[in-house]
């Protein structure tokens, strides 16, 4: 069926892109092949210039949401150069200081904690609030999330309960905004992904061959698989899914007692 996801000439604000394997680079380029306006929005002038080749002649926005007042700021811009209403936006935004290494959680420095919740999580309230008078009545906004904020993984410090609340302010976006609009909030909570950012974490490339190893197809997930369930949150074909969590995982957290991960674990000498 042509035009199955009904994206063609829709508007979508996508903020997060890094560089060519970042999740929302991802995303934006699907988009794009479906037919969608992508209207870009990245950190700084300096990742704004480092992006020049991959998004010539395409209009990008620079937002530090770390920065208050910046989503406000980005609302005005993007409406005054004439990309309202938004028929959906995509957050992709997440940063935590591991500079000093990892620390028992309960180390975590004030500061870094605030720092990582204002960008990872109280941003998408902000970015909501900031577009709420830009954005269609019926459009869509996503966010990243995680596939399990049940399970404590050494290096992912405090990251865990910041993506926790992340998925909560989505929900209760998705309650608010529909005292008045049909705009609707969901998550995509991905499995481990083969990013840059995720290069960044110390002791990541073993727990991504771990997570490997529990998925059902024993075979990692590609970033295009989240991409492409973003697609779908943001569509019209999902007008029935609001303040929910679609995991993308592989089957991962459904495996945890794989024959293979038990062998290893009982008996790692016959490996």
């Amino acid at each position: 069926m042509p035009d199955f996801l009904q994206l063609t000439g829709k508007t979508v604000l996508v903020l997060g892109v890094a560089n060519r394997k970042s999740v929302a680079w991802f995303v934006a380029r699907a988009l794009e092949e479906q037919g969608a306006r992508v209207i870009y929005s990245v950190r700084s002038e300096a990742r704004k210039k480092s992006l020049e080749a991959q998004l010539m002649g395409k209009p990008v926005f620079v937002c530090d949401v770390e920065q208050e007042g910046a989503s406000e700021r980005l609302a005005t811009e993007v409406a005054a150069a004439g990309f309202a209403p938004l028929h959906g936006l995509v957050h992709s935004l997440a940063f935590a200081n591991y500079s000093e290494g990892f620390q028992p959680f309960h180390a975590t420095k004030r500061k870094d904690f605030l720092q990582a919740t204002a960008v990872s999580a109280f941003s998408l309230v902000e970015l909501a609030n900031a577009f709420r008078p830009h954005l269609a009545r019926d459009a869509s906004v996503v966010t990243i999330g995680i596939s399990s904020l049940l399970v404590t993984p050494d290096n992912y410090g405090y990251m865990g309960p910041i993506k926790a609340a992340l998925e909560s302010a989505t929900r209760f976006l998705a309650k608010s905004f529909s005292a008045d609009s049909e705009v609707r909030f969901n998550v995509v909570g991905s499995g481990p992904l083969k990013t840059s950012a995720s290069a960044g974490i110390p002791g990541y490339l073993e727990s991504y061959l771990y997570a490997e190893k529990l998925t059902f197809r024993k075979r990692n997930l590609a970033t295009q698989e989240v991409a492409d369930a973003t697609l779908f949150l943001l569509s019209p074909r999902s007008s029935g899914v609001n303040g929910a969590t679609l995991v993308v995982d592989a089957g991962l957290g459904s495996n945890f007692f794989d024959k293979e991960i038990i062998r290893l674990a009982m008996r790692p000498e016959s490996k």
